[in-house]
């Protein structure tokens, strides 16, 4: 992958205001999560759980799921992606409640031809519905070393970052009529999955199985949430993450990751909303 100087200089910016808020406590994957399917293509390779891998073949591919439910919280993983050819494949990490009209807080990585820019889906669904997808593509190689990813979410609004770096803010607006996902507690989950007809280049770029077995790494999982058992909730004491809110340099961070690195934004598709955006975006 290659930079421009105005592009590295952008990612020297970010990485500066990375590394001062970068923390990463670790939880263990042995007593958090369940691998729940895959048939042994997800693996655990040491003994303190904290390295998980996914594998993805041409029968399967593989995932784990927390074993608490959240109503509210802050889910965070060091991830490193499947290297080289990498078109057909979905890596995940996101939060998701059951049923027919569930709500859905994603981090997808869409896979690449080799020396293509992998695709970085966001999105959130409420009452089944989505169509609020944000994407972009990274200021980094994120199949060389692992990086930090994090959702919070709050009543508030929820948060998406990247090495600490915000990239997506997706306020509650309930008061304008937009449901926000507050009532449903969900699961982390995380997968390495098949879809060669839309994840790459809309489905032109068909998955190499050559190639397979497609692996992805996690690392230093950890979830601070409000713990859902017994038909309610209960939060941590003082969680910063309950009331967090972006500050004026959070936001100018947020709008210059925006301004490089966002490849597609639904706000702004009048094409597919052409009697309007949502009105979220206004």
């Amino acid at each position: 992958m290659k930079f421009s100087c105005d592009t590295r200089f952008t990612f020297l910016v970010l990485f500066l205001f990375a590394a001062q808020s970068v923390a990463v406590y670790a939880g263990s994957f042995h007593k958090d999560v369940q691998i729940h399917w895959g048939d042994g293509r997800g693996k655990i390779h040491d003994n303190a759980g904290s390295l998980l891998s996914l594998s993805l073949d041409k029968s399967s591919g593989s995932g784990f799921q927390s074993n608490q439910e959240f109503l509210y919280g802050r889910a965070e993983v060091q991830m490193k992606l499947v290297p080289g050819n990498s078109a057909g494949t979905v890596t995940t990490f996101y939060l998701k409640a059951p049923g027919t009209t569930w709500d859905e807080i994603d981090f997808e990585f869409l896979g690449n031809i080799s020396g293509q820019p992998y695709t970085l889906h966001t999105n959130v669904y409420t009452q089944g519905s989505g169509d609020k997808e944000q994407q972009f593509h990274l200021w980094f190689d994120p199949t060389v070393n692992f990086h930090t990813y994090c959702i919070t979410w709050n009543p508030q609004r929820i948060i998406f970052t990247v090495d600490g770096i915000p990239i997506r803010e997706f306020k509650n607006s309930e008061s304008i009529g937009v449901p926000f996902p507050k009532n449903q507690p969900m699961r982390l989950y995380a997968s390495l999955w098949e879809a060669e007809h839309w994840a790459t280049r809309g489905g032109l770029d068909k998955t190499d199985w050559s190639k397979a077995p497609f692996i992805a790494y996690y690392r230093n999982y950890n979830v601070e949430g409000c713990v859902w058992a017994n038909g309610k909730s209960s939060c941590p004491a003082n969680s910063p993450w309950f009331t967090q809110k972006l500050d004026l340099e959070g936001e100018r961070k947020m709008k210059l990751a925006q301004s490089k690195y966002m490849v597609y934004n639904y706000c702004t598709d009048t094409r597919r909303f052409p009697r309007g955006v949502p009105a979220v975006c206004t």
